[in-house]
């Protein structure tokens, strides 16, 4: 068995609230540009439901 399989294979994600103590400063930007990119998905599914309920409201003119 070659050393490289010996090593712990860490997560590929992000769970909130977890440890980071034993996470080295290149998985700790790596978890950054993940959660970076998830919180634009999630704004621009924000702002794309604002105006569906915006278009909504003025078509029913509420």
């Amino acid at each position: 068995m070659r050393d490289d399989d010996e090593q712990v294979k860490r997560p590929v994600h992000h769970e909130v609230g977890q440890p980071l103590d034993t996470l080295s400063v290149d998985e700790i930007d790596h978890r950054i540009a993940l959660l970076t990119a998830e919180i634009r998905r999630l704004e621009a599914a924000r702002t794309a439901k604002q105006d569906a309920l915006g278009a909504a409201d003025a078509f029913f003119k509420r």
